[in-house]
């Protein structure tokens, strides 16, 4: 996805005091069934709505000097269920699965005879040209570049999407773009990120209402 958005003129800060609040969208009825939701606009369901609730009763207490949301409605109506006065950030939208939107791995893993995820072998082009994970951690970067300095004068909330979220973790902890692929992330849940000692950190992850019992599918 190409942006014209400039870079800051200085660059990120060597130790920011401020906190990284991830929140994932609550539940819509493809991440509950364990589609591939990228692109399509999708609303939350009634449960999805409940999880928004309940991730602004969890960041109440933190002090916000930027608040991004995806464009998406779906992380839009999260944000405003949360409490959270957030500014649309376009570059905040989930990976563009191309040919595997609304899929699920199940489906494409029965079609291709082996086991495909999008972090290992990617995605094909569909309706939309996709994106490659590294195009995706490079939006993430520029995400970063607009965050960190936010985060020398208060806490920064991203709402936004799960497989995004995830890579947009891997690229702050400075890690390959595909290490997103081992830590997942449920709808609803809020994680922070931090810096300890000097050194890009994780304080809390997939923190929500009850513990998961399996991975998310979505």
């Amino acid at each position: 996805m190409l942006t014209n958005d400039p870079l800051p003129n200085r660059p990120a800060p060597d130790n920011p005091s401020g906190k990284l609040i991830l929140v994932r969208h609550g539940e819509t009825e493809w991440s509950k069934s364990g589609k591939h939701t990228g692109l399509t606009d999708v609303p939350l369901t009634a449960r999805g709505e409940d999880l928004a609730r309940g991730a602004g009763s969890l960041v109440d207490g933190y002090s916000f000097s930027l608040v991004l949301t995806s464009p998406l409605q779906r992380a839009r109506r999260t944000a405003e269920l949360a409490g959270l006065k957030a500014e649309v950030d376009p570059l905040l939208v989930e990976w563009d699965y191309g040919g595997y939107e609304g899929r699920t791995t199940r489906e494409i893993r029965r079609e291709l005879g082996y086991n495909w995820s999008a972090f290992t072998h990617g995605v094909i082009r569909g309706e939309t040209p996709g994106e490659t994970v590294e195009e995706v951690a490079g939006r993430a970067s520029r995400v970063l570049t607009r965050v960190l300095p936010a985060m020398e004068t208060g806490d920064v909330a991203l709402v936004a999407h799960g497989h995004f979220l995830r890579i947009l973790t891997a690229v702050y902890l400075r890690m390959a773009p595909r290490f997103g692929a081992q830590i997942t992330l449920d709808a609803g849940s809020v994680s922070v990120l931090s810096f300890y000692r000097e050194q890009p950190a994780i304080l809390s992850w997939n923190y929500g209402a009850e513990l998961p019992m399996v991975p998310s599918e979505s």
